[in-house]
């Protein structure tokens, strides 16, 4: 009842408020909720290493002093093949789009750790950018902690921006002597997205050599230079309309006007992309009140948490069938929250791998989701689960 005459508030917003919608693309699982809970400082959408954990738009809130920031984490772009492989909703292939529709600002997700996926974007993910070339777009490398060799990064990031970001020409130098075997701690140069002057002081790109080693992953024994920039051609410059023959030729996406790399399950360099995203808000009414973190209702979130545990815990496409049925919701004599929610599976061999032997991987399940529940609500939980075939 509180979320909803929240979210039915009128937002509180102050004399001159400010506001920025961001979606979030990028292919499945490259890690669009971790990063949005982390934004946000609680958990509210669901995280597994199973592809299409999330399976409809949402939006988290984040507001600070008089500016009001819109998340929307959206399913990752997929293609119909795959929709109808993992049985997704229609609204998987739909969302992604008509959250581009609303967004001031594009974050581009990749996943650095994938070598089979990193150095290129995704034909969807084109695509969407190439529809929407007139909203500014920033790549957002993810994961950074995990690659080894952190000298591959200038690779990546000159494969994915085509090699100009902000409309200059990054020119990357590497110290390295053709040496495949270096090390991460190798000694690298990497130009300045653009000029000094032209930048803001909290820009990662325009920042001095200290700052941009730390906002980059890459640790100060890299030994990371920032030189200037040349400028492009003016044919590289200003967005322009992409036809399919030229998205086939494409690894990237000449238009991103900043870099950030970042590791989001452990929250580095987040805060980094946060005050970022502050600065780029810009005049106009808030859409929530100040204390609503998302949309969903507080069940939404429920079933969110559950899926993520069942994605996480039955194996390879088996937890895509499993169907949610809440039972009970009621809250205590204490305050606590009391759940009982059925799972239906379609055959009784999902059943019994869903059970466990002797309870386990039920018990663990309801353990785990039980606790993020306890964390997203702030109040204790009593969650049981049932699983019967349907």
């Amino acid at each position: 009842e509180e979320q909803r005459r929240r979210l039915q508030d009128r937002p509180d917003q102050p004399g001159n408020p400010r506001v920025l919608r961001i979606a979030i693309i990028g292919a499945p699982n490259a890690g669009k909720s971790t990063l949005c809970n982390q934004l946000l400082g609680r958990k509210v959408f669901p995280v597994s290493r199973k592809v299409h954990t999330t399976r409809c738009k949402a939006r988290g809130v984040i507001t600070h002093e008089d500016t009001q920031l819109i998340i929307l984490d959206t399913p990752g772009l997929t293609n119909p093949l795959k929709a109808k492989r993992h049985n997704l909703e229609e609204a998987m292939l739909t969302d992604p789009w008509d959250s581009m529709k609303h967004a001031d600002l594009v974050l581009v997700l990749v996943d650095v750790s994938d070598h089979w996926t990193r150095n290129a974007l995704s034909k969807e993910v084109l695509k969407c950018l190439s529809q929407f070339p007139h909203i500014p777009s920033v790549l957002v490398l993810n994961k950074v902690d995990i690659l080894k060799k952190k000298f591959l990064l200038l690779e990546i990031v000159t494969d994915l921006t085509e090699g100009i970001v902000n409309g200059k020409k990054l020119e990357v130098k590497s110290a390295l002597k053709n040496d495949s075997s270096s090390s991460a701690k190798s000694p690298l140069q990497i130009t300045r997205c653009s000029p000094p002057e032209s930048r803001t002081p909290e820009s990662p790109c325009g920042q001095e050599t200290g700052q941009a080693q730390k906002g980059s992953g890459l640790g100060n024994s890299s030994g990371v230079k920032a030189v200037k920039s040349s400028p492009v051609t003016e044919e590289a410059q200003g967005p322009k309309q992409y036809g399919p023959k030229d998205l086939r030729d494409m690894k990237g996406w000449p238009h991103f006007q900043e870099v950030f790399m970042l590791a989001a399950l452990h929250g580095e360099e987040v805060d980094t992309l946060k005050h970022y995203l502050l600065m780029q808000a810009k005049p106009g009414p808030w859409e929530f009140h100040s204390d609503v973190l998302t949309n969903q209702s507080p069940q939404e979130v429920c079933d969110n948490i559950i899926r993520e545990k069942v994605l996480e815990y039955l194996p390879l496409e088996v937890p895509y069938g499993v169907t949610q049925v809440t039972e009970m919701w009621e809250e205590g004599e204490c305050g606590e929250l009391l759940i009982v929610q059925n799972l239906l599976v379609p055959r009784k061999s999902h059943m019994r791998m869903l059970i466990g032997k002797g309870g386990k991987i039920i018990s663990k399940i309801a353990q785990e989701a039980g606790q993020d529940l306890m964390n997203a609500f702030l109040c204790d939980v009593r969650l049981k689960l049932r699983v019967e075939v349907k």
